[in-house]
Protein backbone atom coordinates (compact mmCIF):
# COMPACT_ATOMS: atom_id res chain seq x y z
CA UNK A 1 0.00 0.00 0.00
CA UNK A 2 0.84 3.56 -0.98
CA UNK A 3 0.33 6.94 -0.29
CA UNK A 4 -0.09 9.71 -2.25
CA UNK A 5 2.93 11.78 -2.46
CA UNK A 6 1.06 15.62 -0.74
CA UNK A 7 2.06 18.41 1.03
CA UNK A 8 -0.25 17.04 3.57
CA UNK A 9 1.75 15.86 6.85
CA UNK A 10 1.08 14.26 9.84
CA UNK A 11 1.01 17.62 12.22
CA UNK A 12 -1.61 18.84 9.35
CA UNK A 13 -3.95 15.62 9.96
CA UNK A 14 -4.19 15.72 13.70
CA UNK A 15 -4.74 19.14 13.38
CA UNK A 16 -8.08 18.96 11.68
CA UNK A 17 -9.04 15.43 13.06
CA UNK A 18 -10.88 16.68 16.28
CA UNK A 19 -13.30 18.77 14.08
CA UNK A 20 -14.42 16.79 10.87
CA UNK A 21 -14.29 12.70 10.12
CA UNK A 22 -12.41 13.92 6.66
CA UNK A 23 -9.72 13.04 8.45
CA UNK A 24 -10.05 9.11 9.24
CA UNK A 25 -7.80 6.80 11.31
CA UNK A 26 -7.86 3.80 9.26
CA UNK A 27 -5.41 1.79 10.43
CA UNK A 28 -3.45 1.26 14.34
CA UNK A 29 0.10 -0.54 14.31
CA UNK A 30 0.40 -1.86 17.78
CA UNK A 31 3.82 -2.63 17.26
CA UNK A 32 5.05 0.78 17.05
CA UNK A 33 1.79 2.43 18.41
CA UNK A 34 1.39 4.49 15.18
CA UNK A 35 -2.02 5.37 13.89
CA UNK A 36 -2.43 5.78 9.76
CA UNK A 37 -4.68 9.01 9.13
CA UNK A 38 -6.38 9.10 5.78
CA UNK A 39 -7.79 12.03 3.83
CA UNK A 40 -11.58 11.15 3.18
CA UNK A 41 -15.05 12.72 2.59
CA UNK A 42 -19.17 11.82 3.69
CA UNK A 43 -19.19 10.23 -0.57
CA UNK A 44 -16.53 7.99 0.55
CA UNK A 45 -17.97 6.74 3.82
CA UNK A 46 -21.26 5.73 1.93
CA UNK A 47 -19.43 4.35 -0.99
CA UNK A 48 -17.11 2.29 0.72
CA UNK A 49 -18.61 -0.97 1.65
CA UNK A 50 -15.23 -2.22 3.78
CA UNK A 51 -13.09 0.49 5.39
CA UNK A 52 -10.06 -1.84 5.52
CA UNK A 53 -7.43 -2.01 3.04
CA UNK A 54 -10.12 -2.26 0.14
CA UNK A 55 -10.45 1.75 0.54
CA UNK A 56 -7.11 2.96 -0.68
CA UNK A 57 -6.50 4.29 -4.50
CA UNK A 58 -3.93 5.71 -6.47
CA UNK A 59 -5.38 9.08 -5.12
CA UNK A 60 -5.12 8.11 -1.10
CA UNK A 61 -3.89 10.44 0.93
CA UNK A 62 -2.69 9.70 4.25
CA UNK A 63 0.19 9.90 6.94
CA UNK A 64 1.04 8.14 9.96
CA UNK A 65 0.69 9.80 13.63
CA UNK A 66 1.49 8.74 17.16
CA UNK A 67 -1.26 6.95 18.51
CA UNK A 68 -0.54 9.40 21.76
CA UNK A 69 -1.26 12.57 19.83
CA UNK A 70 -3.95 11.11 18.00
CA UNK A 71 -5.30 10.14 21.44
CA UNK A 72 -4.83 14.22 22.50
CA UNK A 73 -6.53 15.23 19.76
CA UNK A 74 -9.55 13.01 20.25
CA UNK A 75 -10.04 14.39 23.48
CA UNK A 76 -10.84 17.86 21.73
CA UNK A 77 -14.10 16.56 19.40
CA UNK A 78 -16.83 18.93 20.31
CA UNK A 79 -20.72 17.66 19.47
CA UNK A 80 -19.87 14.02 19.50
CA UNK A 81 -22.98 12.20 17.95
CA UNK A 82 -24.30 8.87 19.38
CA UNK A 83 -22.26 5.33 18.38
CA UNK A 84 -24.00 2.87 17.72
CA UNK A 85 -23.53 -0.90 16.30
CA UNK A 86 -24.65 -3.77 13.83
CA UNK A 87 -23.09 -6.87 14.81
CA UNK A 88 -23.93 -10.12 13.02
CA UNK A 89 -22.82 -13.84 12.40
CA UNK A 90 -21.37 -13.27 9.12
CA UNK A 91 -23.33 -13.49 5.53
CA UNK A 92 -26.72 -12.19 7.29
CA UNK A 93 -27.22 -8.85 5.04
CA UNK A 94 -25.78 -6.37 8.08
CA UNK A 95 -24.17 -4.27 4.57
CA UNK A 96 -27.55 -4.12 3.62
CA UNK A 97 -29.16 -3.03 6.54
CA UNK A 98 -26.56 -0.30 6.97
CA UNK A 99 -26.92 0.81 3.71
CA UNK A 100 -30.48 1.02 4.13
CA UNK A 101 -30.07 3.04 7.10
CA UNK A 102 -27.68 5.15 4.72
CA UNK A 103 -31.26 6.36 3.02
CA UNK A 104 -32.40 7.80 6.25
CA UNK A 105 -30.13 10.61 5.12
CA UNK A 106 -29.52 10.68 9.13
CA UNK A 107 -26.05 8.38 9.66
CA UNK A 108 -22.77 8.41 9.18
CA UNK A 109 -22.16 5.02 8.48
CA UNK A 110 -18.54 3.08 9.13
CA UNK A 111 -18.83 -0.25 7.48
CA UNK A 112 -15.96 -2.72 9.42
CA UNK A 113 -13.45 -0.17 10.66
CA UNK A 114 -10.38 -1.92 10.32
CA UNK A 115 -9.29 -0.78 13.88
CA UNK A 116 -12.53 -2.98 15.34
CA UNK A 117 -10.17 -5.80 14.12
CA UNK A 118 -7.48 -4.78 15.99
CA UNK A 119 -9.13 -3.80 19.41
CA UNK A 120 -10.70 -7.23 18.87
CA UNK A 121 -7.21 -8.92 18.81
CA UNK A 122 -5.96 -6.30 21.26
CA UNK A 123 -8.83 -7.33 23.98
CA UNK A 124 -8.42 -11.33 22.91
CA UNK A 125 -4.56 -10.97 24.45
CA UNK A 126 -5.28 -8.78 27.74
CA UNK A 127 -3.66 -10.66 29.98
CA UNK A 128 -1.02 -12.96 28.18
CA UNK A 129 2.25 -12.81 28.73
CA UNK A 130 2.58 -11.66 24.73
CA UNK A 131 0.26 -9.09 24.85
CA UNK A 132 1.47 -6.19 23.83
CA UNK A 133 -1.51 -3.63 25.62
CA UNK A 134 -1.95 -3.53 29.06
CA UNK A 135 -5.98 -3.60 30.43
CA UNK A 136 -5.39 0.40 30.52
CA UNK A 137 -3.85 1.02 27.42
CA UNK A 138 -6.52 -0.61 25.43
CA UNK A 139 -9.18 1.37 27.66
CA UNK A 140 -7.07 4.13 26.10
CA UNK A 141 -7.16 2.68 22.78
CA UNK A 142 -11.30 2.03 22.58
CA UNK A 143 -12.07 5.49 24.40
CA UNK A 144 -10.29 7.13 21.67
CA UNK A 145 -11.71 5.11 18.92
CA UNK A 146 -15.18 5.65 20.39
CA UNK A 147 -14.42 9.21 20.82
CA UNK A 148 -13.09 9.44 16.48
CA UNK A 149 -16.05 7.60 15.44
CA UNK A 150 -18.37 9.40 17.24
CA UNK A 151 -17.40 12.50 14.81
CA UNK A 152 -20.09 13.29 11.90
CA UNK A 153 -21.10 15.82 9.26
CA UNK A 154 -23.75 18.80 9.64
CA UNK A 155 -27.24 16.29 9.39
CA UNK A 156 -26.03 13.26 11.06
CA UNK A 157 -27.54 12.30 13.67
CA UNK A 158 -25.57 9.21 14.58
CA UNK A 159 -22.99 7.25 13.86
CA UNK A 160 -23.49 3.25 12.99
CA UNK A 161 -21.01 1.48 13.12
CA UNK A 162 -21.25 -2.05 11.14
CA UNK A 163 -18.57 -4.75 12.76
CA UNK A 164 -17.37 -7.69 10.98
CA UNK A 165 -18.59 -10.78 11.74
CA UNK A 166 -16.21 -12.10 14.31
CA UNK A 167 -16.08 -9.14 16.17
CA UNK A 168 -19.08 -9.85 17.93
CA UNK A 169 -17.18 -10.93 20.27
CA UNK A 170 -15.81 -7.73 21.75
CA UNK A 171 -19.84 -6.70 22.00
CA UNK A 172 -20.02 -6.51 25.60
CA UNK A 173 -16.83 -4.41 26.37
CA UNK A 174 -17.33 -1.87 23.39
CA UNK A 175 -21.23 -1.37 24.70
CA UNK A 176 -20.25 -1.17 28.44
CA UNK A 177 -17.85 1.76 27.67
CA UNK A 178 -20.24 3.72 25.66
CA UNK A 179 -24.25 3.66 27.48
CA UNK A 180 -25.32 5.68 24.82
CA UNK A 181 -24.79 2.86 22.24
CA UNK A 182 -27.46 0.78 20.90
CA UNK A 183 -26.71 -2.38 18.53
CA UNK A 184 -28.77 -4.52 15.89
CA UNK A 185 -27.41 -8.15 16.29
CA UNK A 186 -28.09 -10.09 13.00
CA UNK A 187 -28.23 -13.72 12.37
CA UNK A 188 -30.20 -16.89 10.72
CA UNK A 189 -31.20 -20.17 11.98
CA UNK A 190 -28.98 -22.93 11.70
CA UNK A 191 -29.90 -24.53 8.45
CA UNK A 192 -30.02 -21.06 6.18
CA UNK A 193 -27.20 -20.13 7.93
CA UNK A 194 -25.23 -22.70 6.94
CA UNK A 195 -26.50 -23.34 3.04
CA UNK A 196 -26.09 -19.39 3.06
CA UNK A 197 -22.90 -19.97 4.01
CA UNK A 198 -21.40 -22.89 1.58
CA UNK A 199 -23.43 -21.06 -1.43
CA UNK A 200 -20.30 -19.08 -1.63
CA UNK A 201 -16.99 -19.89 -3.46
CA UNK A 202 -14.70 -18.07 -1.19
CA UNK A 203 -16.58 -19.54 1.93
CA UNK A 204 -13.84 -22.35 2.64
CA UNK A 205 -10.93 -20.23 2.72
CA UNK A 206 -13.33 -17.88 4.95
CA UNK A 207 -14.22 -20.24 7.28
CA UNK A 208 -11.07 -21.33 7.85
CA UNK A 209 -9.58 -18.39 8.18
CA UNK A 210 -11.57 -17.37 11.35
CA UNK A 211 -11.77 -20.82 12.36
CA UNK A 212 -8.87 -21.22 15.28
CA UNK A 213 -10.28 -17.97 16.98
CA UNK A 214 -13.99 -18.86 16.77
CA UNK A 215 -12.91 -22.64 17.82
CA UNK A 216 -11.10 -21.28 21.10
CA UNK A 217 -13.83 -18.96 22.01
CA UNK A 218 -16.21 -21.46 21.58
CA UNK A 219 -14.08 -24.33 23.46
CA UNK A 220 -13.42 -21.93 26.33
CA UNK A 221 -17.21 -21.80 27.19
CA UNK A 222 -17.73 -25.74 26.73
CA UNK A 223 -16.45 -28.35 29.22
CA UNK A 224 -15.59 -31.35 27.01
CA UNK A 225 -13.20 -31.57 24.40
CA UNK A 226 -14.31 -30.24 20.89
CA UNK A 227 -12.72 -32.47 17.62
CA UNK A 228 -10.06 -30.37 16.71
CA UNK A 229 -10.34 -27.94 13.72
CA UNK A 230 -8.98 -29.75 11.34
CA UNK A 231 -10.69 -32.68 11.59
CA UNK A 232 -14.23 -30.84 10.60
CA UNK A 233 -15.82 -31.01 7.68
CA UNK A 234 -16.60 -27.83 5.31
CA UNK A 235 -20.34 -28.30 7.23
CA UNK A 236 -19.45 -28.66 10.23
CA UNK A 237 -16.88 -26.02 10.25
CA UNK A 238 -19.78 -23.72 8.91
CA UNK A 239 -21.64 -25.28 12.12
CA UNK A 240 -18.86 -24.12 14.91
CA UNK A 241 -19.21 -21.09 12.99
CA UNK A 242 -22.67 -20.41 13.59
CA UNK A 243 -22.57 -21.57 17.14
CA UNK A 244 -19.69 -19.60 18.54
CA UNK A 245 -20.94 -15.89 16.68
CA UNK A 246 -24.38 -16.85 17.83
CA UNK A 247 -23.26 -17.95 21.52
CA UNK A 248 -21.16 -14.49 21.51
CA UNK A 249 -24.97 -12.73 20.17
CA UNK A 250 -26.74 -15.02 23.34
CA UNK A 251 -24.31 -13.03 26.06
CA UNK A 252 -24.88 -9.33 24.32
CA UNK A 253 -28.99 -9.56 24.30
CA UNK A 254 -28.92 -11.33 28.11
CA UNK A 255 -26.07 -8.42 29.30
CA UNK A 256 -27.96 -5.32 27.35
CA UNK A 257 -31.55 -6.41 26.98
CA UNK A 258 -33.38 -2.56 26.64
CA UNK A 259 -30.28 -2.01 24.14
CA UNK A 260 -30.04 -4.81 22.12
CA UNK A 261 -32.28 -6.16 19.83
CA UNK A 262 -31.65 -9.72 17.52
CA UNK A 263 -33.16 -9.47 14.31
CA UNK A 264 -33.64 -12.49 12.12
CA UNK A 265 -32.32 -11.78 8.08
CA UNK A 266 -34.73 -14.37 6.58
CA UNK A 267 -37.78 -12.57 8.97
CA UNK A 268 -36.58 -9.53 7.97
CA UNK A 269 -37.21 -9.90 4.43
CA UNK A 270 -40.80 -11.69 4.94
CA UNK A 271 -41.65 -9.02 6.82
CA UNK A 272 -39.26 -5.54 6.23
CA UNK A 273 -41.53 -2.75 7.74
CA UNK A 274 -41.95 -3.81 10.96
CA UNK A 275 -38.14 -4.87 10.97
CA UNK A 276 -36.97 -1.61 9.79
CA UNK A 277 -39.13 0.23 12.42
CA UNK A 278 -37.73 -1.85 15.18
CA UNK A 279 -34.16 -0.53 13.94
CA UNK A 280 -34.73 3.22 13.54
CA UNK A 281 -36.90 3.03 16.86
CA UNK A 282 -33.86 2.08 18.19
CA UNK A 283 -30.88 4.19 17.17
CA UNK A 284 -33.55 7.44 17.45
CA UNK A 285 -34.01 7.93 13.98
CA UNK A 286 -37.50 8.66 12.32
CA UNK A 287 -40.09 5.57 11.47
CA UNK A 288 -43.14 7.65 10.60
CA UNK A 289 -45.11 5.48 7.69
CA UNK A 290 -43.45 7.49 4.58
CA UNK A 291 -39.88 6.80 5.81
CA UNK A 292 -40.48 3.17 6.26
CA UNK A 293 -42.48 2.67 2.85
CA UNK A 294 -39.48 4.87 1.40
CA UNK A 295 -37.21 2.28 2.89
CA UNK A 296 -38.90 -0.70 1.97
CA UNK A 297 -39.15 0.39 -1.49
CA UNK A 298 -35.74 2.09 -1.47
CA UNK A 299 -33.12 0.32 -4.87
CA UNK A 300 -30.67 -0.68 -2.38
CA UNK A 301 -32.25 -3.91 -2.02
CA UNK A 302 -32.17 -4.57 -5.39
CA UNK A 303 -28.36 -4.51 -5.51
CA UNK A 304 -25.80 -5.97 -4.35
CA UNK A 305 -24.84 -4.66 -1.17
CA UNK A 306 -21.06 -5.15 -0.74
CA UNK A 307 -20.94 -3.97 -4.40
CA UNK A 308 -23.33 -2.14 -5.57
CA UNK A 309 -22.69 -2.76 -9.01
CA UNK A 310 -24.61 -6.13 -9.82
CA UNK A 311 -27.74 -6.99 -9.23
CA UNK A 312 -28.90 -8.50 -6.17
CA UNK A 313 -32.80 -8.91 -4.85
CA UNK A 314 -34.29 -11.09 -2.29
CA UNK A 315 -35.06 -13.70 -5.20
CA UNK A 316 -31.91 -14.13 -6.36
CA UNK A 317 -30.77 -14.98 -3.12
CA UNK A 318 -33.86 -17.49 -2.91
CA UNK A 319 -32.34 -18.87 -6.15
CA UNK A 320 -28.84 -19.27 -4.65
CA UNK A 321 -29.42 -20.96 -1.83
CA UNK A 322 -31.78 -23.21 -3.25
CA UNK A 323 -28.79 -24.44 -5.24
CA UNK A 324 -27.09 -24.65 -2.56
CA UNK A 325 -29.23 -27.25 -0.47
CA UNK A 326 -29.16 -29.58 -3.65
CA UNK A 327 -25.84 -29.05 -4.36
CA UNK A 328 -24.29 -29.16 -0.57
CA UNK A 329 -27.10 -31.57 0.96
CA UNK A 330 -24.60 -33.66 2.77
CA UNK A 331 -22.57 -31.36 4.08
CA UNK A 332 -25.70 -29.01 5.28
CA UNK A 333 -26.83 -32.47 7.05
CA UNK A 334 -22.91 -33.20 8.23
CA UNK A 335 -22.90 -29.30 10.35
CA UNK A 336 -26.51 -29.55 11.61
CA UNK A 337 -25.97 -33.86 12.91
CA UNK A 338 -22.91 -32.04 14.87
CA UNK A 339 -25.02 -29.00 16.40
CA UNK A 340 -27.39 -32.12 17.44
CA UNK A 341 -24.68 -34.30 18.78
CA UNK A 342 -23.67 -31.17 20.83
CA UNK A 343 -26.54 -29.84 22.20
CA UNK A 344 -27.60 -33.39 23.79
CA UNK A 345 -24.90 -33.29 25.98
CA UNK A 346 -25.24 -29.11 26.98
CA UNK A 347 -27.89 -27.13 27.55
CA UNK A 348 -26.54 -23.87 26.78
CA UNK A 349 -26.35 -24.95 23.03
CA UNK A 350 -29.23 -26.91 22.89
CA UNK A 351 -31.23 -23.62 23.51
CA UNK A 352 -29.03 -21.56 20.98
CA UNK A 353 -30.14 -24.22 18.24
CA UNK A 354 -33.83 -24.13 19.25
CA UNK A 355 -33.96 -20.06 20.23
CA UNK A 356 -35.50 -17.91 17.63
CA UNK A 357 -33.34 -15.40 16.48
CA UNK A 358 -35.63 -12.50 15.90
Amino acid sequence: MTLKRSSTTADDMVARLAGSPDVYPQKIDLNSLMVLLLQFDAGAYRRASFLDDRIFAPASVGAWASFDRVAEASRLVTDPRPVHFIFHTGHVGSTLVSRLLDETGLVLPLREPLPLRTLAEAHDALGRGDALLGSGQFDDLLATLLRLWGRGYPGNSSVVVKATSSVGRIAIPLLDRNQGSRAIYLNLRAEPYLATLLAGQNSPADLRGHGPERMRRLQSRIGTLLPPLHALSIGELAAMSWLAESWSQREVLNRFPARTIAVDFDQFLVSMAPSIDRMLRLFGLPADASQLDRLKRSPVLARYSKAPEFAYSPEIRAELLRESRRREGEEIRKGLAWLERLARSNNTIAEIVEAPNG
